[in-house]
């Protein structure tokens, strides 16, 4: 029967409180810093990061080799988990002024460093309780995986500076105003001999395009957004300005889709133009503001820039229509009412 190591429990009890004290603060990260902090740069997070890979070297010489005394080991995990803790500190507080999409992107890369780091050291605990002979091969390999999640920090850099997560979000809004333009279609389609007055129906067809145009701007954002990540690639470099902008545009993206599905509701008779007409003020100030945000991020925007356009002479037109017919609406009254 084997000897089990001298403090093996010890070392057990010792890992779980540094466990527990790291679970705590990734609870606290669930929610981004607060504003009136000091912003954290992310370049400073991936030297961070290093620092960890650096210690996840050290620690896997250390657990794989001939071990040492307990007290020394119980130094190697606290050295370990102070600079984990110090890590997620500085996640935390590159959270600053994040909105969603990159909050939920930091603290994505943030459990990833912490799973890993958690792995390698249950499982370095556990090899040494059990006397395992396999440990000169399991640790480096679980030594490897956090290599790799420190690693992603420094390849992600723009990912994570840009908020890439926009991409992967606009096309759901792209989704919504395709169904929203799917809808009116159909409905105004089958309607057009029944409910429509000739003055509806030349409205509907408008919203028509105004929808079909709308999804132009947000493809050809999509397009201009993945293409400039893709000229940027993993270029270091000060671009937390562009994060703002990012953000921006999708919070844009989803109230035009939510505009349009307003629009798309007061399509049927009776029409309700006044809803109408103020949705269509919310679509003109989005645009300005997409077109400012675009702006902010460099590269080439002139393809979004045209359907920005396009998209312009869409709203001006069904606004043209619409203020015309409210005119003949009260002019009616008028007479109606003499």
């Amino acid at each position: 029967m084997s000897k089990k190591p001298a403090g093996g429990g010890e070392l057990s009890r010792f890992l779980q409180s540094h466990v527990k004290t790291i679970n705590e603060t990734l609870q606290i990260m669930a929610e981004a810093a607060p504003g009136g902090l000091e912003r954290t740069e992310w370049s400073e997070v991936v030297k961070l990061g290093d620092q960890l890979s650096r210690q996840a070297t050290v620690a896997g010489m250390v657990w794989s080799g001939d071990l040492p005394g307990v007290e020394t080991l119980k130094e190697n995990i606290k050295a370990y988990f102070n600079i984990l803790q110090g890590f997620l500190f500085g996640c935390h507080g590159s959270t600053v002024g994040a909105g969603p999409t990159l909050h939920k992107s930091i603290c994505s890369s943030a459990k990833n460093v912490v799973d890993s780091s958690f792995s390698l050291f249950n499982q370095a605990v556990s090899a040494y309780e059990s006397r395992s002979p396999d440990r000169k091969t399991t640790i480096p390999q679980v030594t490897g995986a956090v290599w790799e999640a420190c690693l992603a920090l420094n390849k992600n850099y723009q990912l994570v500076i840009l908020g890439i997560a926009l991409p992967k979000n606009l096309p759901t809004e792209l989704w919504r105003l395709r169904v929203a333009l799917i809808e009116m279609n159909c409905h105004v389609i089958l309607r057009l001999d029944e409910d429509f007055t000739e003055e509806e129906v030349a409205v509907a067809k408008l919203i028509i395009t105004l929808a079909s145009d709308a999804l132009v701007v947000v493809k050809e954002a999509i397009r201009f957004i993945t293409c400039l990540l893709k000229s940027s690639g993993n270029r270091s470099g000060s671009n937390e300005d562009k994060v703002d902008a990012m953000e921006e545009l999708l919070i844009i993206c989803r109230e035009a889709a939510d505009q349009i599905n307003d629009i798309g509701a007061s399509v049927y008779p009776p029409q309700e133009l006044s809803q109408m007409l103020s949705s269509l003020k919310r679509l003109h100030d989005g645009t300005n503001a997409m077109r400012r945000e675009i702006g902010n991020l460099g590269g080439s925007p002139e393809s979004v820039f045209l359907a920005l356009e396009r998209f312009e002479k869409s709203l001006g037109a069904l606004e043209a229509d619409i203020t015309d017919d409210v005119v003949n609406e009260m002019e009616n009254l008028t007479i109606s009412s003499s």
